[in-house]
């Protein structure tokens, strides 16, 4: 039985949720999902951006409660260093953290203008001038990381922190027709071949909550 567990909102919408569950899939920790309902008053403040702070996804391990993205991806290094979350090299696992936080903490005009949403698909979707810059950033983010590291993910060959920060932007990418150069997309078919997405894309697509304001017709 797992001793611990994982809070999470709803798969379809929630992009902060899927990094956290990536993170502990990545980290093999068993771990109890725990769902709250989109409906939730404070979930659905997040989900639309309205609250000041980020409460799903929360882990709790033997007692200790983390509810930060980064600070769980933190402290899964911490409790599971062989899973690799981080890269065993000093250079690369700063640099790693370096692109982790930035996804963490910017790009909210990508945000505003392209929510996560599983079940949606907007061909030919106009993206938003201040959105573009966030998805040039991103991609060149991708692209010096692939050349860096040789891929297939953004540090070499293990998933890291890093992958599962920019999963549910490869996701965002797919559901409004962005489009990539060869790299970034063959990036984003492999975040999106990964056993996990696959899953987690699944139960996504089964849920029958809908959230109008992020299921409009841009």
């Amino acid at each position: 039985m797992a001793k611990s567990s994982i809070t999470i909102s709803s798969k379809n919408y929630s992009s902060w949720s899927l990094r956290g569950w990536l993170l502990v899939k990545f980290a093999r920790l068993d771990c109890k999902e725990v769902m709250v309902a989109p409906d939730d008053i404070d979930a659905r403040q997040e989900l639309l951006l309205l609250s000041p702070s980020i409460l799903v996804p929360c882990l709790l391990h033997e007692g200790i409660k983390v509810w930060d993205t980064l600070a769980i991806a933190e402290y899964l290094n911490e409790i599971k260093p062989r899973a690799g979350l981080l890269p065993a090299d000093q250079a690369a696992r700063a640099h790693c953290r370096a692109v982790s936080g930035e996804m963490h903490s910017g790009f909210s005009s990508l945000r505003a203008a392209l929510p996560m949403n599983l079940k949606a698909k907007f061909p030919g979707h106009k993206v938003w001038t201040r959105a573009e810059a966030d998805i040039e950033r991103i991609t060149t983010i991708w692209r010096e990381c692939i050349k860096a590291y040789g891929g297939p993910y953004l540090f070499g060959a293990k998933r890291t922190v890093a992958d599962a920060m920019y999963a549910p932007v490869a996701t965002r990418f797919l559901t409004y027709d962005v489009k990539l150069d060869k790299v970034c997309a063959a990036y984003c078919q492999t975040i999106m071949a990964m056993p996990e997405m696959i899953d987690w894309v699944t139960a996504a697509k089964a849920e029958h909550e809908d959230i109008d304001e992020l299921d409009f017709e841009f």
